[in-house]
């Protein structure tokens, strides 16, 4: 289940946002009019596939922090991988005018379908209080890295903030470009930063 909006004119790509853990495909659907106020971009935001206490949709079973149920993460980045796919093919849009990208969990998900081995790259990644899953069987591919928007609380009590600064470490030390922001919040989004981030992606090409 997935919420839509569409492009004003022909989309000149897709923005994809995966929401957070217990949440819904329309949690994040105001951040679409957010980050594309133009709506140059197809935008669309999927609905996690399993149900867990204490309710809403979830991506994978909460295992530990930074480190995912094996099980229910490879149901879901197969599963979602298959529909991202079909949903790029069925519009005419290729993955590398696609921005992908998410909250908390959501973020997870931006992650592993935009820089695993064998997947195709984005135009560009979101990724908002979350972090670079480590997965038993799981594999990165950071020989090409898309340019990574990343924005973490520093009073952030769900995910540390530690989990943003490794990944702008790693994604950086393999050579990535990316935009780091922390702010003084808790588990929550910045709206300032989601205005900087309306003008990166331009800069990024990921609007045309």
């Amino acid at each position: 289940m997935s919420a839509v909006r569409e492009a004003a004119g022909d989309p000149a790509g897709a923005l994809v946002l995966f929401h957070g853990r217990g949440a819904d495909e329309l949690d994040l659907y105001p951040l679409l009019d957010y980050l594309d106020p133009e709506r140059r971009l197809l935008g669309v935001t999927p609905r996690g596939p399993f149900s867990f206490a204490p309710g809403g949709a979830h991506w994978y079973k909460l295992q530990e922090v930074g480190f995912p149920d094996r099980e229910t993460f490879f149901a879901t980045y197969d599963e979602v991988g298959r529909w991202l796919d079909g949903y790029l093919a069925e519009h005419g849009i290729t993955h590398d005018k696609t921005v992908l990208g998410g909250f908390s969990q959501g973020a997870v998900m931006a992650y592993s379908l935009g820089i695993a081995a064998g997947r195709s790259r984005p135009a560009a990644l979101i990724a908002l209080s979350g972090f670079i899953p480590t997965v038993d069987g799981f594999e990165l591919d950071l020989s090409e890295i898309p340019p990574v928007g990343i924005g973490h609380g520093t009073f952030d009590p769900v995910i540390s903030v530690e989990f943003g600064r490794e990944a702008r470490k790693v994604l950086e030390d393999a050579g990535g470009t990316v935009l780091y922001r922390e702010y003084p919040l808790p588990h929550a989004i910045e709206p300032q930063f989601l205005i900087e981030l309306r003008g990166w992606l331009a800069r990024a090409g990921a609007v045309a």
